[in-house]
């Protein structure tokens, strides 16, 4: 039988329309557009905590989970009017007029327009040019272990407490962990990066087995890498209660810090978190009160005593690149070449693609694909104009020199920008 082609819902005395409620978004779940919708519905006080009055990206999966989404700045001319808008200035003099949800309606709308996370930016409607929000992304690379990353956590978790900074977890809903901290909004974009990256620098430096704060990918082994680029002006993460596009519906959910350890991502699912917040609240609730509102002087000065640290890639600070999934050092920069022996295998519009391009080289070089290391082999998501591609790279660090495969031409080449005209061309 074929499903309904909308119901309206009414979410706190407003009503939104719901476009084709049945269709199926998760299928090894079984979970429906609408399901999502009365999710986000029931978790809204947590999720607007993350996300509400925050300028945010609308990231659209309207082919499904196992399908790249679109990623929309601009919110729809169309939208109701308790939809509010802020014009955020992008660092690449562009500018976008963005979506800011106040309320479990607007969660209901973006939701309905294919979004299955939420990516706010870490600055509120009324204040675009000064963050009160210092992201901490623990992303394992290839080989790294869930006791390693908790472990990480914690170590963070002690260095923001030594600058008088309060960290609140959640996992990502993908493999790693988030520490939020909240700030007062009186540094820029790119003190408050400065200062993320600083934190990221005395945590590997506290524990420089298990983390790492080197931007290039390649040099930072088996260990986890405290991403400070997700402090950069134009980034976007996960919030707290955001569904993400797995198969299991994981979600990205708020723990309380004796939670960490014992946590398992995978636990925590649409229906899980939905059940654990009705009987147990949001463990991030204390995040805006004023205790729980820290500053950023300590880490700064930390910054002067340590020095520069080793400069990012051209364009490090703005959206087109995935500097988190990337950092190839060999691209035509113009400022530092990798000193690993990278070869580049594919470029290609999904992953799918991707990964069959990987299995083609090794297939091609057996031996050579013995020697890698799990984090030898860099499948690296980018952001283009409005959609992520992907790059395949290998690392043969562990292959001797004499038996190494020579760079050869890439088995797929996309090209995420042709056919766009760039402005003054």
């Amino acid at each position: 039988m074929a499903g309904r082609d909308a119901v309206t819902i009414e979410v706190g005395g407003r009503e939104v329309r719901v476009s084709h409620p049945d269709k199926v978004v998760f299928p090894e779940p079984g979970l429906t557009k609408l399901d999502l919708v009365e999710y986000y519905v029931a978790v809204a006080e947590g999720a607007l905590r993350g996300a509400g009055g925050r300028p945010m990206v609308l990231k659209r999966f309207v082919k499904g989970i196992d399908q790249e989404p679109f990623f929309q700045k601009r919110v729809p001319e169309s939208h109701p009017d308790f939809i509010d808008t802020a014009t955020l200035q992008y660092s690449r003099g562009t500018s976008a007029e963005e979506a800011v949800v106040r309320d479990a309606a607007g969660l209901a709308w973006v939701v309905n327009l294919g979004c299955l996370d939420l990516n706010p930016h870490p600055v509120r409607a009324e204040d675009l040019d000064h963050p009160d929000e210092l992201r901490i992304d623990l992303d394992p690379m290839p080989g790294t272990e869930w006791s390693q990353i908790v472990d990480v956590a914690f170590v963070a978790a002690t260095v923001l407490d030594d600058h008088g900074l309060v960290g609140w977890p959640k996992t990502s809903g993908s493999r790693g962990i988030h520490v939020n901290v909240r700030i007062a909004p009186e540094w820029d974009f790119r003190q408050v990066r400065l200062a993320a990256e600083t934190l990221a620098r005395d945590v590997e430096r506290r524990a420089p087995g298990l983390a790492s704060a080197r931007w290039w990918k390649e040099e930072r082994g088996e260990r986890v890498f405290v991403d400070f680029n997700q402090n950069a002006k134009d980034r976007t993460v996960a919030s707290a209660y955001s569904v993400r596009a797995l198969p299991d519906a994981r979600v990205s959910t708020p723990l309380r810090w004796d939670e960490v350890r014992d946590a398992r991502p995978e636990r925590f699912t649409l229906r899980t978190v939905r059940e654990r917040f009705a009987e147990l609240g949001d463990p991030a609730a204390g995040i805006d009160l004023p205790g729980s509102v820290g500053r950023l002087d300590s880490l700064l000065r930390l910054a002067e005593e340590l020095g520069p640290a080793e400069k990012p890639p051209r364009g490090a600070s703005g959206s087109a690149g995935s500097p988190g999934a990337g950092g190839a050092g060999d691209g035509g920069n113009g400022r530092r070449r990798s000193t690993m022996p990278l070869i580049e295998v594919a470029r290609t519009k999904t992953k799918p693609e991707a990964l069959a391009a990987l299995d083609e080289w090794r297939a091609a070089h057996p031996d050579a694909s013995a020697l890698l290391h799990p984090a030898d082999v860099l499948v690296d998501g980018m952001r283009g104009s409005s959609s992520l591609w992907y790059r395949v790279r290998v690392n043969l660090q562990h292959v001797p020199e004499a038996e190494r495969p020579a760079q050869e031409a890439l088995l797929a080449d996309y090209d995420p920008w042709a056919g766009r005209e760039w402005p003054g061309r």
